[in-house]
């Protein structure tokens, strides 16, 4: 059994507080890194169809050893399959290429607000749910404006929004949405990928003082947020390293000191970014 703490959704269902990312891996690479982290005790595996790797991501899930009901898959719908009839005939396709009888958490890759299809594919993915099809509906990349919009217009809110999140950049106004909606916050790219951050001074201060890694010390960070960071790992001692982060705590003034400096994206901006 794994040990990571976990959160309930406003749907019901159980969210592991940490989870794997697999972008940009290949199938072979998944396979392997997916098997090899349900080993190590992860539960949540995150991929999408445009990571190209849902193949491998399910026979990872196959060959893992754990059982199918312990684990949870979440993938998500590409921007080219924005409509209510392409995102039921888009998550078919994830669910075979994935092996699965049915996914557990099922996203809404970007906005893409020019497109203007994201609230006819949130109806498709409210159906999918009620099939049984999908256990958890969600969306990322959105901002508060988008999900109010869902909210407005279906009645249902997301059960997650994963976003660009990380100690450069670390969406306080957002996150209070989330909150005061009920809604989860997932992190991708929270190590900051391709910037300085695991060798700032400040974060490289708090990791030596509790005998921890920079890595260790920002996902630590995101848990007290309260938010599910997915750090993408094919190393299974990084993949221990990520994993073990939950038998230390970050006092006030570390909290601070990580986030205390110029805030910037690293990706793109939900508003204008479009990702077919």
């Amino acid at each position: 059994m794994s040990n990571i703490p976990e959160y309930t959704l406003n749907d019901g269902t159980k969210l592991p507080a940490l989870g794997l990312g697999t972008w940009p891996m290949d199938d072979a690479e998944a396979e392997r890194s997916v098997a090899e982290a349900l080993g190590l005790g992860y539960r949540l595996v995150d991929t999408a169809t445009n990571y190209r790797n849902e193949t491998g991501v399910g026979r990872g899930v196959a060959r893992g050893g754990v059982p199918r009901e312990e684990i949870l898959v979440a993938t998500k719908l590409p921007g080219r399959h924005h409509g209510y009839e392409e995102t039921l005939a888009s998550f078919e396709e994830s669910r075979q290429r994935l092996g699965l009888e049915y996914v557990d958490l099922y996203l809404i890759h970007w906005p893409l607000p020019r497109v203007d299809r994201f609230v006819d594919s949130w109806r498709a993915m409210i159906k999918l749910r009620e099939d049984g099809l999908v256990r958890s509906i969600g969306v990322s990349n959105f901002t508060a404006g988008h999900i109010e919009r869902l909210e407005k217009e279906t009645g249902v809110l997301p059960s997650v929004n994963q976003i660009e999140l990380h100690p450069l950049f670390p969406q306080d106004e957002l996150r209070a949405f989330h909150e005061a909606k009920g809604v989860r916050t997932e992190s991708w790219s929270p190590l900051g990928r391709g910037s300085a951050l695991l060798e700032d001074p400040a974060v490289v201060s708090v990791a030596e003082s509790l005998g921890v890694t920079p890595g260790q010390v920002v996902l630590r960070w995101h848990v007290q947020l309260g938010a599910v960071p997915i750090p993408k790992s094919s190393s299974p001692e990084r993949q221990r390293a990520n994993l073990d982060v939950f038998g230390f705590e970050l006092g006030p003034a570390q909290l601070a000191a990580i986030a205390e400096r110029p805030h910037r994206r690293l990706g793109g901006d939900p508003e204008v970014h479009e990702e077919f």
